[in-house]
Formats: structure tokens, sequence, C-alpha cells
């Protein structure tokens, strides 16, 4: 990795608790959300020169905050300027560290910062797209793959949400738990798209999954006993331990199957059992324990050959009853592939390509489910149209190699 790429990296990583610490200092959410995006601007010009200071977070608070300062006192006249004046004293003890020192704030900003997100007074779609726009850091085009919605929808999701919470005060609610299932859904979305990365020439964002690790713990340390948020952990860690095994040399795409299971992480593989195991006994599961756990099967698994693909059948079965959405119907008909060969899979995919069946923004995936049960069975030529035409489907420069090797290895 370069000198720039590093610069990104480290710049994304900031950007949610920077805006965090902005708005809790200022308020004006939108505002700050652009005087954020300002100083992080600034940062990727003049950092590669000038190198990074001591406390890059420092920096881009003190560089934000002016911004936003500027920009708020030359929106209005005399008189309002001067009236705005005292509503620009921090409204907590906060102050930005000095320079040279690395002292975190005195709460979990970003965490206060999801939690504003998931305001009830915003839908649960709105909910999502702001926070994985604030918190997560995603692009409206990123939110738009993710939640399978056309862009300019999103856009205008995002901007009336924005509207919805200027003005609200920043703070962690008395009822936060009401907002847990946006929160949690918002996780599950972030850490998504950090492990397979919906566009770009890199397969995964890992940053943006360890912080959506990092976020659910946190979330968990405040509900130790609550089922879902354990389960939601479980199934991230679960599935992160994979990560290292999911690439090449020269970052192409490893599928489950091929990978060399040695690579798994196994502390986090341990970490996951146990949360799943104790969450399951706590009652009737919830998707992610569902979810989590069809993840521990793959995961414990010493081998794909004896991957327990009834079990696995059987627990999308209980899922795809409480979550009928075209995801999970989608990996269903792999499992049912897997238990009663590829052509029951390919009539399940049949069902899913019904009108009204898979959004747009899932094509790409089932067409690639499609090559591969095509391809085992037997059938070379379809398989390597579906393969072509996934690849076409996708923004991902890895997936999009992947699918095109693929469909070049049945070209007669």
């Amino acid at each position: 990795m370069n000198r720039t790429d590093e610069i990104e990296d480290l710049l994304r990583r900031h950007a949610p608790q920077v805006l965090g610490a902005v708005v809790r200092r200022y308020g004006h959410f939108d505002a700050a959300e652009d005087a954020v995006q300002e100083a992080l601007l600034a940062a990727a010009d003049r950092w590669p020169s000038d190198g990074v200071p001591g406390n890059p977070r420092g920096w881009l608070i003190r560089v934000a905050a002016r911004r936003l300062t500027d920009a708020l006192r030359s929106e209005q006249a005399r008189r309002q300027r001067e009236e705005r004046a005292a509503a620009l004293t921090p409204r907590d003890a906060f102050t930005a560290p000095p320079p040279g020192t690395d002292r975190a704030p005195r709460e979990d900003d970003t965490l206060t910062l999801l939690f504003l997100c998931c305001h009830p007074d915003l839908t649960p779609p709105a909910q999502i797209a702001l926070t994985l726009r604030a918190v997560g850091g995603l692009t409206t085009a990123e939110i738009a793959r993710a939640c399978l919605v056309p862009e300019a929808t999103m856009a205008q999701r995002i901007s009336r949400a924005k509207q919805k919470v200027r003005g609200v005060r920043f703070g962690r609610p008395d009822h936060w738990e009401d907002r847990l299932p946006a929160v949690l859904h918002t996780l599950y979305l972030v850490f998504n798209e950090g492990y397979t990365a919906t566009s770009g020439p890199a397969l995964q964002r890992r940053e943006l999954a360890g912080e959506a690790i990092r976020l659910t713990r946190t979330v968990r340390r405040l509900l130790p006993d609550h089922g879902e948020v354990a389960g939601l952990l479980a199934l991230m860690l679960l599935t992160d331990a994979r990560r290292d095994a999911r690439t090449g040399p020269h970052g192409e795409l490893v599928p489950l199957d091929e990978q060399d299971r040695g690579r798994w992480d196994k502390a986090a593989i341990e970490e996951g059992v146990f949360l799943v195991t104790r969450a399951l006994g706590g009652g009737r599961p919830g998707p992610y324990q569902l979810r989590a756990a069809i993840a521990a099967v793959h995961d414990e698994a010493p081998s794909a050959e004896a991957t327990d693909w009834r079990e696995i059948l059987g627990l999308y079965d209980v899922l795809v009853r409480l979550v009928p959405g075209p995801a999970e119907r989608l990996n269903r008909a792999v499992a049912l592939a897997m238990v009663h060969g590829p052509r029951a899979g390919l009539t399940e995919l049949d069902r899913l390509a019904e009108p009204a069946g898979a959004p747009a923004g899932m094509r790409h995936r089932l067409d690639a489910v499609r090559a591969h049960l095509l391809e085992r069975a037997g059938d070379h030529e379809a398989a390597r149209a579906a393969y072509e035409s996934a690849a076409a489907g996708t923004l991902s420069l890895p997936e999009q190699r992947y699918l095109r090797g693929r469909a070049a290895r049945l070209r007669p």
C-alpha cells in the first residue's frame, strides 16, 4: 500500500469520529458533515507533502470546526451572527486534543452519532441510509447498491433524513433500546459493505468491517443478554474470520470451497461459536442468530466436502420464514442445490427471477449463482453466458475478474 492509500485509509477511519465530535460540539448535522468533508479534502491535499500530524483526529476536528464556524457566520446577517455566536459555545466539556496528544473523547462519539442517525422520527430506510453515510462513510452510490435502490432515490432519502435531524440534541437518547433494530440492521449493512465491497479495486474494505465489529461490541456491552445483539456479533466474527483466505496473492477472489481453512482466524471462530451457542439457548432464535448458526456450520467444517449442508438448509428454511427476502431465498437456493442437486437449485432460482422477485441490485448475484449451478449441471454454454452477465452487472473489479475467468474456462 502506497502513502496516498495509507492516508486515505486513515481519513476513512477517523471520519465518523470527527463528525460525531463536531456535531456534539456545535450541532448542525448537515453543515457539520459538509465541514468535515472539507477538512478531509484539506488533509488529503496537505498530508502527503507535509506529513501526517501527531494527532490526526484532533487536526481534522480543529479544521472542520473552523470551516463550520465560518459557514455559520457567513450565512446570516450581522444581528443573526451575533445571536448565533453564543450558540457556538461547546455544548459540553469536550475540546479538541492539543497537537501531539492522542486523548480520546470522554464518550464514544461514533456510537452516539449512530443512535442519532437512528432517530425515531426517521423511517427505518432513512435511518439506515443516514447511518451508512455518516458513520460508515459510504458514498450515496454505495449505499444505493447496498440497499438495492436507485442512486437518485437514495440521494433524496439521505437529504430528507438530514433535514429531519437538524437541530436534534446530540447525546445518548433516553430510550435508545427502541432504536436497536435499526442500529443492528445498519451495522449489519456496514459490515457487509466492508466484507464484500460493492465497487472498487479491492474485494474488501477491512476498516469498515472492523468498525462494524467494534460498534457491535459496544452495543453488546450495553445489552449483554440480548440474543440478537450477540447473534449479530457472532455472525460478524464467524464471517470475518475467513477474510485472509478470501483473496489470493494478487487480490483475486477465492471462493469459500477453495479457501485454505488453515488461514481462518481460529480465535474469532471460537468466540463466534461461543456467542451463538449461548444466544440460541435463550429462547426462540432471531434472524441474526440463525445467520450466525449457518456461518458456524461452515466454519466448523474441516473441509468444504465435510460441510453439513442438510443442517444449513434446515436453518435457511427457518430463516426464510422469518425474513423472506431475496438475499435469504437466494442463499437457500444454494443450500438446496447442495443437498438435492443443481437442478433443484435452478428451479428455485427461476422463482426468484420472476417479476418482482429479485431487486435489480441483486441481478448479478442471481446470475453468478445460476452460472455456478448450470456449470455443475453440465450446461457449460448457458453457464458461460450467465457468468458473463454476472460480471457485467457488478462494479467490484475482483468479482468481475473472477466471473470472467470462470466464463473463459468454459469457452470451447
